[in-house]
């Protein structure tokens, strides 16, 4: 058989990740995401389990060797755990080096298991706070001892754990130290990640929420001793090793360190349009090219390749000057976080 090319961009990039927003649907309503009271889209919009698994099946096809389910909350997708097992095959041929996924947690003492079964081996749990009453106010709709539960069920069936939290200034800004002791004592990675200009939020300004990962390392930095450490998970973010714990933190930032020179992922949202960068408005619809042509996946490895073709040098977000730079009109509950 011939070995179909690899997806590199024009940059020379392989593009060999792909992130897919399963749904637009949270049952969260976290305040730098979502305002309170969300339009979702149109369940006919979106991409059917089986078309999911199609599309998926050609990124594969053409190389991509990760495979990130996201969301809003993927899990309370109807019948996911179908779309799961069958991507599960791509992990035993040995095609798809890793399948795994976002979540919030809420769902995971239901589906940790079924999740293991099907070939996840890691997830990342967003979670911002320790406090239950910070939660309840970041999430508006969230129960914390609900994740605190799913954590506990991801963690006994084996799953390796990496806790996201969103740099919030004013919210969360107190509680750096707990959450490395905290993931230091579970064993879990820890990830940073400085909120991004996504999605109108109705009155929430972005700039109050702004904390740079510059100044949090600065803070984690007088409590703990971090050591550079040239990991590589296949996202952006950059590790250091907390020497007293052995844990590990990765910070994610897009505002005070862009990161794309080594970008190697690309997002298809819930209704088939891939981005080729997270902080650009450039699609590629590529669900038009997969219904046109049932019989054949021909003409959607072609517009696949043509998207990739068009994948910009980086984006443009930026806080600098008291002003925002670079915002982006979609939510990232329809991208994919």
């Amino acid at each position: 058989m011939t070995k179909i090319p690899s997806l590199i961009d024009p940059f020379e990039r392989t593009i060999d990740y792909l992130r897919v927003s399963v749904t637009d649907r949270c049952d969260f309503r976290c305040y730098y995401c979502m305002s309170e009271n969300m339009t979702f889209l149109p369940k006919k919009e979106l991409l059917s389990l089986e078309e999911l698994d199609r599309m998926c099946s050609a990124f594969i096809d053409l190389g991509v060797k990760k495979l990130r389910i996201t969301g809003g909350e993927p899990l309370v997708r109807k019948g996911i755990m179908t779309f799961f097992d069958s991507m599960s095959r791509h992990v035993a041929s040995g095609a798809l080096r890793e399948l795994t996924l976002t979540t919030n947690g809420s769902q995971l003492v239901r589906f940790a298991q079924p999740l293991w079964d099907a070939g996840v081996r890691r997830v990342n749990i967003s979670l911002d706070t320790l406090d239950d009453a910070k939660f309840a106010k970041i999430t508006r709709w969230g129960r914390f001892g609900q994740v605190m539960d799913g954590i506990d069920a991801a963690q006994k069936v084996g799953l390796a754990i990496k806790i996201n939290v969103v740099a919030l200034k004013g919210a969360n800004d107190d509680e750096i130290h707990t959450m490395v002791e905290w993931c230091g004592q579970r064993g879990f990675d820890l990830t940073v990640i400085e909120v991004m200009p996504m999605g109108d939020l109705g009155d929430t300004d972005r700039l109050d929420q702004y904390w740079s990962l510059k100044d949090v390392r600065t803070e984690i930095e007088t409590r703990w001793t971090l050591t550079d450490i040239p990991l590589n998970t296949g996202g952006p973010a950059r590790y250091v090793r907390v020497e007293e714990t052995g844990g590990r933190i990765g910070f994610i930032t897009p505002l005070t360190h862009n990161f794309c020179e080594s970008c190697n992922r690309v997002r298809l949202t819930c209704t088939g349009q891939l981005f080729m960068c997270l902080g650009q408005e450039d699609e590629t619809d590529l669900r038009a090219s997969m219904r046109d042509h049932p019989d054949s996946d021909l003409p959607l490895h072609a517009a696949i390749r043509g998207a990739i073709a068009h994948k910009p040098k980086g984006h443009d977000f930026d806080y600098s000057r008291q002003k925002i730079a670079g915002e982006m009109t979609r939510h990232m509950s329809h991208t994919g976080g």
